[in-house]
């Protein structure tokens, strides 16, 4: 099978329809990019969300109090994280790192401008709050799960748009971050066409070896035949 797209919106819809995150991930490991996936801990706050754009990747650090001090960012409230959240655009994901885990870096109103901005989610190496209102909005997020505590006088956004490392995955500006139950893949910006295209023809030739299976066909069978299991 050979799918054709022409920008970011149709490829993320195909992705959605015909794909799962661990199609890709399969596809990269064959291409010699072995360590994609963020930890198992950080997933979609629900189930049936899927979270897939290019990065945003935003560098989070952690403040003490609401002390001013001698650079820009400690006198703000946040630090960039409002410059930050309006520069997202269609079909980005917010994705930080970099702070502690005591405190939330996503919430509802965070969620409400990034849907405003066309955004196709977050991805915060942390926890968020607001679950509720995040689930109302349907706005895709994916945490190590919630925590009420707010990261104002504890944390503060330093930078965006610049690379970060998640779990020991390097993220940078425009890479494809795909997400769903199952965990969240980081897909270098130079190897997403070749790792899509692979994914939707092994998603083919899964369905093959379904169907194989499904009339008795041993395993063995189907991996001589198929080169899939």
């Amino acid at each position: 099978m050979s799918m054709k797209w022409n920008n970011d919106t149709e490829l993320f819809k195909l992705a959605k329809e015909k794909l799962f995150v661990a199609l890709v991930g399969d596809i990269l490991d064959k291409m010699g990019y072995h360590h994609q996936f963020l930890s198992p801990q950080l997933k979609p706050i629900r189930n049936d969300m899927v979270i897939i754009g290019r990065a945003m990747p935003v560098l989070e650090a952690d403040f003490y109090g609401d002390h001013p001090g001698h650079s820009e960012i400690t006198q703000q409230p946040f630090g960039r994280m409002f410059e930050a959240l309006d520069d997202l655009k269609e079909n980005e994901v917010y994705i930080c790192s970099g702070s502690s885990h005591r405190y939330a870096l996503w919430g509802g109103l965070m969620s409400t401008r990034a849907l405003q901005c066309g955004a196709a989610g977050a991805v915060v190496h942390g926890f968020h709050r607001d679950t509720n209102e995040i689930e109302r909005l349907n706005f895709p997020v994916a945490s190590f799960g919630s925590y009420a505590q707010d990261q104002g006088v504890r944390g503060k956004v330093i930078d965006w748009r610049v690379p970060i490392e998640v779990d020991g995955v390097s993220v940078k500006n425009g890479d494809i971050i795909f997400g769903d139950r199952d965990g969240v893949l980081v897909i270098p910006q130079e190897a997403a066409t070749e790792a899509f295209q692979g994914a939707f023809e092994k998603a083919e030739g899964e369905n093959e070896v379904l169907q194989a299976l499904e009339k008795g066909m041993t395993t063995v069978e189907a991996f001589q035949k198929f080169g899939i299991m």
